[in-house]
């Protein structure tokens, strides 16, 4: 979650973790502090608080403007960008659980909670006309599938609940209660039509708008139709462009809690990943930088890469990728068309096959000693094997070792959330080099994703020819020179790596009037630092290229694994059924075992008979035993 406050001098921005980063006037980051933020995991369902966020919040920033002698009179503007997790308010304003525990601090639903994959199959089955513009298919990590499953799940909640929104719109309104949602939050994870407002608005005389780009039927549709009520009071009634200036500013009691001053300039928010693409887009490095057009911006990439990674393309022309979602009109850069792809695990993917090691503990504890990162010593690792093996070159040593990343389900470019991630090529080596090994295969799996998500849409019209990389693992040279290797294009790295942060303080200086527009505060602040461009040897590009025929073929084994296993299961029913005779009474069901016993809840079984249950509001949980019923 990412909170900026744009100064005069200075810029102060608010990661996920509320990491805090201070910013002058030219883009650069001059200091930074964190508050750590308290989240619930219990099996697909992950849950956080906002009133732990927002006290989080506050005091980041308090902290972050007092490190760098910052007063509040300084501050003149504040930009919030955000996970697009899902948070549940009441009419007070009071949080709303979204949790089987029924905790009132749980009221967010993490946008990676994977909860409402069978609610997202059924919006899909009905092939509204709205999902042309998810790719074809809403995910999970959507905000419908996530409120279906609260209103089937969690009734008296449902019935609480009188404001749901986006966590990035949800701090907005709670710094001014002003009630205006993005058009980043509503089009990328509401299904809002954004391009309802194309022909009527522009950036330069914008103004918050009717939110007139809802689909009424297809909330009805899928059985939401309740939240259209109010004029949409519950999902927002009206809209605006990233960086819109909000209400009066703070609020008297949020100036207080955050130390600013009243009536600071509130920007409209983005989602955390799409800071992160206003923030290094424009990042363009010196003329001697070979590109077919330096300056059209549709023809970049950007990778927000961090626990997950999105992949960010902008175009003047409304393009449809399938698989992949958008296209939002004004979801990131106003008045341009956003294509979003996504990996859905790609840094918690390195932390889960690193940690999850037997040789993890000791190396965690060497690279503590060496004050590295175990990634560092990883790096090292291979780096010897390279020159030890003999090898022609350092991704030469996965030869045999096969990784399809989708440990947390495919988003892009085939949006399958079933689908499993593998590994060809395990053995029982259980050394520090085969986890090295793994982790560069993991690596490269990963990368191999992006060259499929970036070929998905150069077929579909888009003509992207460089990457930009920001986010934690753009630290990681090797995870990037692995990038542009195997797609084959240069990648820029922005000067200040923080891009989400700086994409969010930009969010505040348009609000504050600094910069016209968002496009034009994007030119002043963006800047490149280092390029890694693909190596030239061409037994790299040979190698990758089989690698990568390697990596599609394994989703495609996948699938006939999993029709294979589909045929076989339902067989085993068949079998099943045809083995337990049944008995219908009165609208009761009644099941006979062959060899006279009955399988009971938790694993009982009960003396030769005949078992009879009902379900119902009466008889809910109720088995009625008749003793030798003969069919």
């Amino acid at each position: 979650m990412v909170l900026s406050v744009h100064t005069e001098l200075n810029v102060v921005a608010v990661g996920l973790s509320h990491v805090v980063g201070l910013f002058n006037q030219e883009g650069r980051l001059l200091g930074s502090s964190s508050s750590p933020i308290q989240i619930w995991k219990e099996g697909d369902c992950i849950e956080q608080s906002s009133t732990d966020i927002w006290h989080a919040v506050c005091a980041a920033v308090k902290t972050a403007c007092s490190s760098a002698d910052v007063t509040a009179e300084e501050v003149v503007g504040l930009g919030f960008a955000a996970t697009c997790s899902l948070v549940a308010v009441d009419a007070d304003g009071s949080p709303v659980s979204v949790s089987f525990s029924g905790d009132e601090r749980r009221n967010i639903i993490v946008w990676m909670d994977h909860r409402a994959v069978k609610q997202a199959e059924r919006i899909n089955s009905r092939s509204s006309p709205v999902l042309q513009y998810c790719g074809g298919s809403v995910s999970p990590e959507m905000q419908a599938p996530k409120l279906l499953w609260v209103k089937e799940n969690l009734k008296e909640s449902w019935s609480v609940a009188f404001r749901w929104m986006d966590l990035s719109d949800w701090l907005a309104y709670r710094a001014t209660g002003d009630d205006t949602r993005s058009l980043c939050t509503t089009s990328c994870k509401w299904t809002y039509l954004g391009h309802a407002h194309m022909q009527s608005v522009n950036e330069k005389d914008s103004r918050n708008m009717e939110a007139c780009g809802w689909d009424d039927d297809f909330w009805e549709e899928i059985g939401l139709g309740d939240v259209v009520e109010g004029n949409h009071a519950k999902i927002g009634r009206s809209v605006a462009f990233p960086g819109y200036p909000l209400g009066s500013g703070l609020t008297p009691a949020a100036a207080n809690e955050l130390g600013l001053l009243t009536g600071t300039p509130v920007g409209t928010s983005l989602i955390d990943a799409h800071a992160g693409g206003v923030g290094v887009m424009n990042s363009l490095p010196d003329a001697d930088f070979q590109s077919a057009d330096k300056t059209d911006i549709s023809r970049r990439l950007v990778l927000v890469c961090g626990t997950s990674t999105c992949h960010m393309a902008v175009s003047k022309d409304r393009l449809f990728i399938p698989g992949v979602w958008g296209p939002f009109w004004s979801a990131m850069i106003p008045e341009y068309w956003l294509t979003e792809g996504g990996q859905s695990a790609t840094g918690a993917l390195l932390d889960h096959i690193v940690e999850n090691h037997v040789v993890a503990p000791l190396l965690a504890n060497r690279a503590a000693s060496q004050g590295k990162s175990v990634y560092e010593l990883l790096n090292n690792i291979l780096e010897s094997m390279v020159q030890e093996l003999e090898v022609p070159f350092l991704a030469a040593l996965t030869e045999e070792i096969h990784v399809l990343p989708d440990f947390h389900g495919n988003r892009s470019p085939v949006a399958d959330a079933n689908s499993k991630g593998m590994v060809c090529g395990l053995t029982l080596d259980r050394s520090e080099r085969q986890l090295a090994l793994l982790y560069l295969a993991t690596v490269q799996g990963i990368a191999y994703g992006t060259r499929h998500i970036v070929e998905q849409c150069n077929s579909h019209g888009h003509k992207i020819d460089t990457l930009l990389a920001c986010g934690g693992l753009a630290k990681n040279l090797l995870y990037i020179q692995e990038h542009a290797n195997i797609v084959g294009f240069p990648v820029i790295l922005p000067r200040e790596n923080e891009s989400v942060l700086l994409g969010s303080a930009i969010l505040g200086a348009v609000a504050a009037k600094k910069y016209p527009t968002l496009h034009d505060a994007m030119s002043v602040l963006n800047a490149a630092g280092q390029v890694i461009n693909p190596l030239e040897d061409p037994r790299v590009k040979k190698y990758h290229d089989i690698k990568y025929r390697i990596f599609r073929s394994l989703y495609e084994q996948q699938l006939s694994y999993r029709s294979m296993m589909a045929e076989a299961m339902q067989q085993q029913y068949k079998a099943k059924r045809e083995s337990r005779p049944i008995l219908r009474l009165l609208g009761w069901t009644a099941r006979i075992e062959l060899d006279g016993s009955t399988s009971q809840p938790g694993g009982r079984t009960s003396e030769p008979g005949l078992q009879i249950a009902r379900s119902g509001p009466l008889l809910a949980n109720r088995t009625v035993k008749i003793p030798q019923i003969c069919t």
